[in-house]
């Protein structure tokens, strides 16, 4: 099968959606699929070109097997609303007259949350007389909405409209959560065309190993008890609360440390609050690039994985997760109850805080750092429960769903797919 995927993010960024991408595809092309990506040079989350890279009109490489054709884009930060609206459009332009150059596939795939990618890949679908396939990553503009980057208004109601439209011009839809389709099936999305496949862990790449001891060294974590949050530090993520947790423990558990690391639209605003608080039980680790996440997950105890409260992250479940189960690391999950809380606690892999709670934050820290024998029956759960949320299952569903959609049964029997 010729595949066309498109997504704003790829590697070297680190963000849910490019590692998603490229590890599937990784295991497509091992299947004999041959795939395309159309993608931006990396930039995300900080909207600053990684080094050693160019905004070009089109740079071609083979990464693993995968053709990935980068395009150039309007290169914005992760932050406002206007300036990121641009970078979307340009990157939806720039991909679809890409698309236009490459050999004909014998499907079309996007992926959200970068909403216009969906948009620049149904219209080149349409074009090129191929089915296309929405990977729903996230209920895009609802979740800007939640994060308060924009209040409701009639230019969401009418990007609303528009992703209503994408979703039943699609062949099929491949959601990320079981809340998504409910979502899609309450606004009359068909049922029979939405397959969930959850997000997992590459599990090659991950598994328990002892602390990076250099790593460890430079960011002055030896002897602590270090709790680890590793992604972007967005709007979405709350990490505020973090901070709220951690003046609560520094005086009265100070062999506790909360490691943050990555980047994002609020990483400089944490770092200042926690300097002005005085929190030295808060270490900010600067972004890492994708081979260093073990030895970043090395350094924790416990992984925590960390939302805003808002109903609207109820329906998600952040990839971070599953990468910490690989490592064999308890989870302590603070979000609002829904997806991810009801995989937690089904896998009996950690523990459970609801969102913009930092006393009950505090407490499971507490509680984690001094039950060492709970933290090990957490640990054997989580790296067991891993074994169910792998990449290459993830990859095996994703395919059968285009499969069924090149052989034009996607929108009647996509929805048996789910796992």
């Amino acid at each position: 099968m010729r595949i066309l995927f498109l997504t704003e993010n790829y590697p070297p960024e680190t963000n849910a959606a490019a590692t998603r991408v490229s590890e599937r595809a990784a295991y497509w092309i091992k299947a004999g699929h041959q795939v395309t990506v159309l993608t931006s040079a990396p930039n995300f989350p900080g909207g600053r070109l990684f080094e050693g890279w160019r905004n070009d009109w089109r740079q071609i490489s083979v990464v693993d097997g995968i053709r990935v054709v980068r395009v150039k884009t309007y290169i914005a930060p992760n932050e406002g609303f206007a300036k990121r609206i641009l970078d979307f459009l340009s990157f939806m332009v720039s991909a679809f007259i890409a698309g236009l150059f490459e050999a004909r596939p014998d499907v079309v795939v996007s992926t959200s949350p970068q909403f216009f990618a969906a948009v620049g890949g149904w219209a080149l679908a349409a074009v090129r007389r191929v089915p296309f396939v929405f990977e729903l990553g996230d209920l895009w503009p609802r979740s800007i909405t939640a994060v308060g980057a924009m209040k409701d208004s009639p230019v969401i109601r009418a990007i609303e409209a528009l992703e209503l439209f994408l979703y039943r011009r699609s062949a099929a839809v491949v959601a990320l959560t079981r809340a998504f389709k409910a979502d899609l099936i309450a606004r009359r999305i068909p049922a029979e065309k939405i397959a969930v496949v959850i997000n997992g862990v590459d599990l090659p790449r991950y598994a328990p190993r002892p602390r990076d001891e250099a790593l460890e060294a430079e960011w002055g974590l030896k002897d602590k008890f270090v709790i680890g949050y590793v992604g972007t530090h967005g709007m979405a993520h709350g990490l505020i609360n973090v901070l709220d947790a951690a003046l609560r423990l520094k005086d009265t558990a100070p062999h506790i440390r909360f490691l943050l690391v990555g980047n994002g639209a609020e990483r400089q605003m944490l770092k200042d609050e926690a300097a002005r608080r005085g929190l030295a039980n808060v270490v900010f680790g600067p972004p890492q690039p994708k081979e260093r996440m073990p030895a970043v997950w090395s350094l924790c105890d416990v992984a925590l994985i960390h939302l805003k409260d808002s109903p609207a992250f109820a329906e998600v479940i952040p990839s971070k997760m599953f990468e910490a189960m690989g490592m064999g690391l308890p989870l302590l999950l603070v979000a609002p109850r829904g997806e991810a809380s009801h995989i937690v606690e089904a896998d009996r892999a950690g523990l459970f805080v609801p969102a913009a709670d930092p006393d009950g934050l505090a407490a499971a820290a507490r509680r984690l750092a001094d039950d060492a024998a709970e933290r090990k029956t957490l640990a054997a759960a989580s790296l067991e429960a891993a074994s169910s949320h792998t990449r290459q299952r993830q990859a095996d569903l994703f395919i059968r769903v285009l499969e069924l959609v090149v052989a034009g049964r996607g929108s009647a029997e996509a929805g048996t797919i789910e796992g």
